[in-house]
């Protein structure tokens, strides 16, 4: 299928809008900026790592991605614009922005490009219109070996855009997102175009965004027999329907418990293995304490073995940890009935997984750091590796993505020496 090309002399919509940095921080209308970047950010090795790799570990020792491993996403893709500052402004302050930078976002656009980047062949369906913002993410994309060709070109409207400032002083990022015009429908994608792109799927990814068309997606996928990764950020319209369809969940540290008002994170985890019973997996991510996560067992490893309470075992796997080591570790129970008071029992793992601890100086912004754990988490799933080096490689990678600013400066690629000593 060829690719969808957007002609030469594309135009901004009129009512789009761009981020103005002349000495001051402002919101206004300005001509078209073009302005894309996908170069990775080339940083030196840090000490624990040449200490971890200094044995038989090379790049020549990485292995091969998973042959023809293709994911298949539906979601979001936008333009971000991210602006630093050193300490976010209060109602009404006039301040300057020390860098402004232009390239890609979304949650979708972000993970695949990710995933790209490790060696899975990746593809998006989403929706950009016919200006010059829709033309730089997809050429973005492409640069990136993301497959655009089942991407919706809109003639009129406007592409997704998203203002991000980026607070250096609190090392936090405040995003204002501008949804796409048109909204991508149903009736946008072709019975033929999405049966190609799950033509040899080994996953799909949906990130809730375009959640009419994801459901489509989700119950054809199904049909197929094509294990299924949601990225549950937070309630959104259609997350309930698509998490019936999942076969793994990411999600935020608040959702567990938004969710199943469960009064603690751990016994949110078991409430949503129990009602979502196809759910393999769920991961919660937990910023910079790492993330924890619910295995399932398989009926073969189910044990009729006395019940452990799943609060105490966070507890006892927490004292378990290495806190004085810098890269990402995991640690992990055994195969178990875990029980929640008042919610239930279920027979699984459970892994804690801490983050890597980036020095200060080289924390520069965590946009988009869930979307590289998740890109990693896909590549992941697709390489066969067990938990106890998932979580760890996938925090790696995400830790990559905070050293550069916006969501893919810093993604790195498998030959990343960073990455070696996760991948032996």
């Amino acid at each position: 299928m060829s690719h969808l090309r957007l002609p030469p002399d594309t135009h901004m919509a009129p009512h789009s809008t761009s981020l103005c940095f002349s000495g001051t921080l402002c919101f206004t209308r300005l001509p078209p900026l073009p302005l894309f970047s996908s170069s990775a950010l080339s940083l030196p090795v840090s000490r624990q790592f040449t200490r971890m790799s200094s044995s038989s570990s090379s790049i020549d020792s990485v292995p091969s991605p998973p042959d023809n491993a293709i994911v298949l996403g539906c979601g979001g893709i936008a333009v971000d614009f991210l602006a630093t500052v050193d300490s976010y402004p209060q109602p009404d302050d006039k301040i300057r922005s020390t860098s402004l930078k232009v390239q890609g976002g979304g949650n979708a656009a972000n993970a695949l490009t990710c995933a790209a980047r490790l060696g899975l062949t990746s593809r998006l369906i989403s929706k950009v219109a016919n200006d010059s913002q829709g033309k730089g993410m997809l050429e973005e994309l492409e640069e990136d070996g993301v497959d655009t060709s089942f991407l919706v070109v809109s003639k009129e409207g406007n592409s997704p855009f998203t203002y991000i400032i980026v607070d250096k002083q609190t090392k936090t990022r405040t995003c204002i997102h501008t949804p796409g015009d048109p909204p991508m429908l149903p009736a946008d994608l072709s019975q033929s175009s999405m049966l190609s792109a799950l033509d040899r799927a080994n996953i799909v990814y949906f990130d809730v965004r375009l959640h009419e068309t994801a459901l489509v997606i989700a119950k054809e996928a199904g049909r197929k027999k094509i294990p299924i990764l949601v990225d549950a950020e937070k309630k959104r319209d259609g997350l309930d329907d698509l998490l019936q369809f999942a076969d793994y969940v990411v999600c935020t540290a608040k959702f567990p418990q938004v969710w199943t008002e469960a009064s603690s994170t751990p016994g949110a985890l078991i409430s949503m293995l129990l009602r979502l019973p196809k759910l393999k997996f769920v991961i919660v991510t937990l910023g910079e304490e790492g993330c924890l996560m619910l295995e399932r067992a398989s009926k073969a490893e189910v044990l009729q073995s006395q019940e452990t309470d799943i609060e105490s075992l966070v507890e006892t796997l927490t004292h378990r940890k290495d806190s004085t080591t810098t890269f990402p570790t995991c640690v992990s129970s055994e195969t178990t009935k875990l029980k929640a008071d008042g919610i239930g029992t279920v027979s699984g793992r459970l892994f804690l997984g801490t983050a890597e601890k980036i020095p200060p100086d080289e924390l520069l912004d965590t946009t988009g750091a869930g979307d590289a754990f998740i890109g990693a988490v896909l590549y992941a799933i697709c390489a066969g590796m067990p938990p106890e080096k998932m979580l760890p490689f996938a925090a790696q990678v995400a830790g990559c993505s905070c050293r550069a600013l916006g969501a893919r400066t810093g993604l790195p690629h498998l030959t990343d020496p960073r990455l070696v000593p996760f991948l032996v």
